[in-house]
């Protein structure tokens, strides 16, 4: 479709929105914004929007008038797709986009695009390194934070976007075509938005729908949904495992991960050699290898970029080693759930930073999952006596009470042998003592450098 002139509505005001909104400015549409919320404040949206000068904004009610007028609806991706007026919309033989496929029927280049429902941003990012250090003109655009459409309009046909995709983004396809393809797993979540298991499933399988037999799409072997639909698609089926040798595909095989061809086994990269931590993150090393490697970057190039990688900020993220002792922030590890992946991570003997705000969680299947690791568990927060009383009762660990994070990494400092390591993990959420966990995990990050 050509924009030039174009009636587009823009259904939503937050960051996609806006860059959907400048993006149909810059090409000769002509973008309204609607947004469900009576209350929206429509000036602050107005004085947002760069590019298009004096650009209507719609709260609450859509006039009829507006919605006779239209030419294209695009979707910013918290808008479910099923509700009234979008219904309305398809009834009235208007094409609904999304964002992501407004800026992909704009920009230039190739896509790599990675969905699933776990481990999509450290993956994201990674690709991001690796296309980055190989190629001229990279974007890492979607999900992870920068809205694909307001990067867009500087894409070339040298351009590679390594995209993050969304289930939510994936629903308004149309033409959007990745050159390489991931689906890391599938496991249960977003069914407020897509009601079942078999939708959910369904809409991030979609990210195939326009691949041609000359692209590629990496599968996670362990995942017995995606292992039987790799059987059956279009593009060239690459599968990861993290368990077992493959055929061919890459697999971790002890502590190395081989890249298995028709041709040639590759040993890619010991993971000791690596700065992310625990099984979850070896598959996200693999993935994004494979996607790189049949993007066409060299083995050597791919080997340099997963070994300077460190980890997505606050997530198992590498700080420092100071006296034989190697800091972790973990902050966003803010469940008993999240922290378990963040000690089962840990290679070495490990101090513990835990506590915080309570949320009413039970700690027992977290300290159980401490298995031996920790030397020692320091609490800080509202929760640090109920974990404490809950490690004395199992048995697990001695415990350390201290007023503040600051006195809990100088007590770990103290502590800790060379070849240890010190996690902050907490297990909590953050407030009380910090606004979020990102404000925790940069004064952890403090802390360590000043000591």
């Amino acid at each position: 479709m050509n924009l030039q002139g174009k009636k587009v509505l823009v259904f939503g005001s937050g960051k996609s929105g806006i860059g959907a909104a400048e993006l149909l400015g810059q090409v000769g549409a002509e973008p309204v914004i609607y947004d469900g919320n009576a209350d929206l404040d429509k000036e602050a949206v107005v004085h947002k929007v760069k590019h298009c000068k004096d650009i209507r904004v719609y709260a609450g009610e859509l006039p009829q008038e507006v919605r006779k007028a239209l030419d294209l609806v695009v979707l910013s991706p918290g808008v479910p797709t099923d509700i009234p007026i979008v219904k309305s919309f398809y009834e009235q033989g208007l094409p609904v986009w999304g964002e992501v496929e407004l800026a992909y029927r704009t920009g230039k280049g190739r896509v790599l695009a990675i969905t699933g429902t776990n481990g999509k941003t450290t993956t994201t990012a990674l690709l991001g390194k690796i296309m980055g250090d190989a190629e001229e003109s990279v974007f890492v655009v979607g999900n992870i934070g920068t809205p694909y459409t307001s990067k867009a309009l500087e894409m070339q046909d040298n351009t590679t976007t390594v995209a993050e995709i969304s289930s939510f983004q994936l629903e308004t396809i149309e033409e959007f075509a990745p050159k390489v393809s991931a689906i890391l797993n599938i496991t249960e979540d977003h069914l407020n938005r897509h009601h079942t298991m078999e939708e959910y499933i369904r809409v991030k399988e979609l990210i195939v729908k326009n691949q041609t037999a000359d692209d590629f799409c990496i599968l996670n072997y362990e995942d017995p949904v995606l292992r039987e639909f790799g059987r059956n698609i279009t593009p060239k089926v690459v599968y990861f495992s993290s368990v077992r040798r493959l055929e061919e595909g890459i697999y971790l095989d002890g502590d190395q991960i081989i890249l298995k061809t028709s041709e040639e086994e590759i040993p890619l990269v010991r993971t000791g050699e690596l700065k992310l931590l625990g099984q979850h993150n070896f598959e996200n090393v693999m993935a994004a290898s494979a996607m790189a490697y049949y993007a066409g970057v060299p083995v050597e190039s791919i080997r340099k970029s997963i070994c300077e990688f460190t980890a997505v900020e606050h997530r198992i993220e590498y700080v420092t080693e100071k006296n034989g002792v190697v800091y972790y922030n973990d902050s966003k590890g803010t469940n008993p759930d999240a922290a378990i992946k963040g000690i089962q991570a840990m290679n070495r003997p490990t101090l513990l930073i835990g506590g915080g705000y309570d949320k009413g969680s039970g700690y027992d299947e977290w300290l159980n999952a401490f298995d031996g690791k920790v030397r020692y568990l320091v609490l800080i927060g509202q929760t640090r006596d109920k974990i404490k009383a809950a490690a004395e009762r199992l048995g697990v660990c001695p415990c350390i009470l201290c007023e503040n994070l600051e006195e809990a990494v100088k007590v770990c400092a103290e502590k800790a042998n060379p070849g240890d390591a010190v996690l902050l993990s907490p297990a909590c959420a953050s407030w009380g003592q910090f606004d979020n966990y990102e404000q925790r995990g940069d004064m952890f990050k403090e802390y360590v450098r000043n000591l």
